[in-house]
C-alpha cells in the first residue's frame, strides 16, 4: 500500500502537525507514505524525512488575497502535472484540509481512493469555500472530520464519514509528566494561536491590561516583524509577553496556569482545539468559545469554561474566580487530566488505520 498525503502549506500550525502524527503512525505499520507539500519553508512535515518520502510541491503564501489565490491555483496545476505519471490506481490519495484540491481531482482521474481530512468550516470568500467543498464532495470516497460539530456543519451525503478527534504525541505527554508544576498560586495565562484579529488576540491584550496582577503570554504563528506590524499603535501592557513562531511550545505550557482560546464565533468557529489538549497534558484548565468543536474538548464547568470572547467582563470574572479559589482551580486541573484520556495518540492512530484499511483486503480491520 502507498499513501500520497497532500498538504498545501507546510508550517507549524495545527493541521500539518496532525498529519505528521498520522504519517508517523502509518509508517510504523509498514505503510509506504509519500508526503507532498511545500518544503521550501520549514514546518512539522519537514521532520519526516527519515520516515517517509518527501515530495516537494510548489506553493508560496502571500498576504495579498489575489496573489494567494493565484498561488493556490498555480500550485494545484503543477501538482497534477508532476504526479500524473507517478500515482497509480492502487494508491490512496490523502487530502489534508480542502485546499489541495488538485490532488483530489488527480485521484479521481486516476481511479484512486480519495480520503479527505476536514479541519475547517470557516473560509473566505464564500465562493472559494463553495468551490473547494464542492470538489471534495465530488472526489472523496471517505471523509474524516476532526469533531462531531464539523461533521454536522459540513455533511457529505453518500460518503463514508468518520469523526477522528485530534491527539497529542505520547512524547509530549511524557515530557509534560516530567515537569513539576506548583498550582498553589495560579497566575499565568497563555494563548497560542495565529496572528489574526478573529483569533481574539486584541481581546487577550485587553484582558492583560485589565488584570495587571497576573502574567499573560501570547505565542503566535508569525515572525517578529509581522507581530510588530500587527500591533503598531497598540499599547502592550507590561505584564504581557509576545512570542513569534515556536518550534517547541512545551516551555510555554509548563509556564502556564490557564490556556485560552478567544476565537470569534462570528469570524472563525474552532472545529477542534489542539492547543487546549496540549494544555491538558500539563493539567491546565481552559477557557474557550461556547460554539464549535472546541466545546467537545472542554466541558463547561468541568475542565474549564465556555465564554463568548467578546464578553470581556465575564472573561475577567472567570479568570479571577479560578485563580482566587485554590479548591476550584485544583478541581478543574484534575479534571483536565481526566479529559485528556479521550485524546491519546495511539487511539488516534488506530482509528485512522481502520479508515485506511477499510477497503484493503490484505489487512483486516
Amino acid at each position: 500500500m502507498r499513501i500520497f498525503a497532500f498538504h498545501l502549506l507546510n508550517d507549524f500550525s495545527g493541521s500539518p502537525k496532525v498529519l505528521s502524527q498520522l504519517i508517523a503512525g502509518w509508517v510504523k505499520n509498514d505503510i509506504e507514505v509519500h508526503v507532498c507539500s511545500s518544503f521550501e519553508n520549514h514546518g512539522f512535515l519537514s521532520g519526516l524525512s527519515s520516515q517517509a518520502i518527501l515530495r516537494p510541491v510548489w506553493y508560496r503564501f502571500y498576504q495579498n488575497k489575489l496573489l494567494r489565490l493565484a498561488a493556490l491555483m498555480s500550485s494545484q496545476l503543477l501538482l497534477i502535472i508532476k504526479f500524473f505519471f507517478i500515482i497509480k490506481k492502487d494508491d490512496i490519495i490523502y487530502v489534508n484540509t480542502v485546499l489541495p484540491f488538485g490532488a483530489a481531482l488527480l485521484g479521481k482521474i486516476k481511479g484512486c481512493r480519495v480520503i479527505y481530512h476536514i479541519h475547517e468550516t470557516t473560509m473566505k470568500p464564500a465562493i472559494l469555500k463553495k468551490a473547494l467543498f464542492g470538489i471534495a464532495k465530488f472526489a472523496a470516497d471517505d471523509v474524516i472530520y476532526v469533531s462531531k460539530y464539523l461533521a454536522n456543519e459540513e455533511p457529505f451525503a453518500g460518503k463514508s464519514t468518520h469523526v477522528l478527534h485530534n491527539a497529542i504525541p505520547e512524547e509530549f505527554i511524557n515530557r509534560a509528566k516530567r515537569i513539576p508544576r506548583d498550582i498553589s498560586m495560579p497566575q499565568n495565562v497563555l494563548m497560542v494561536c495565529s496572528l489574526k484579529t478573529y483569533k481574539g488576540v486584541r481581546e487577550f491584550v485587553t484582558l492583560a491590561a485589565r488584570l495587571k496582577k497576573y502574567r499573560f503570554r501570547l505565542v503566535v504563528n508569525a515572525s517578529l516583524e509581522d507581530i510588530e506590524a500587527f500591533f503598531e499603535g497598540t499599547t502592550i501592557p507590561g505584564n504581557l509577553e509576545l512570542y513569534p513562531t515556536q518550534r517547541d511550545v512545551i516551555p510555554h505550557f509548563a509556564w502556564a496556569d490557564l490556556v485560552m482560546n478567544l476565537s470569534h464565533p462570528d469570524g472563525w468557529v474552532e472545529t477542534f482545539g489542539l492547543t487546549i489538549i496540549e494544555g491538558m497534558a500539563f493539567r491546565i484548565p481552559a477557557i474557550v468559545p461556547p460554539v464549535g468543536g472546541i466545546t467537545e474538548v472542554v466541558d463547561d464547568g468541568f475542565n474549564g469554561y465556555h465564554i463568548n470572547p467578546h464578553d470581556i467582563d465575564t472573561l475577567e470574572e472567570a479568570i479571577e474566580k479560578m485563580f482566587q479559589s485554590s479548591g476550584l482551580y485544583s478541581r478543574l486541573s484534575k479534571n483536565a487530566q481526566i479529559k485528556l484520556s479521550a485524546f491519546r495518540e495511539q487511539t488516534f492512530i488506530d482509528e485512522s488505520l481502520k479508515v485506511v484499511y477499510r477497503r484493503n483486503t490484505t489487512k483486516p480491520i
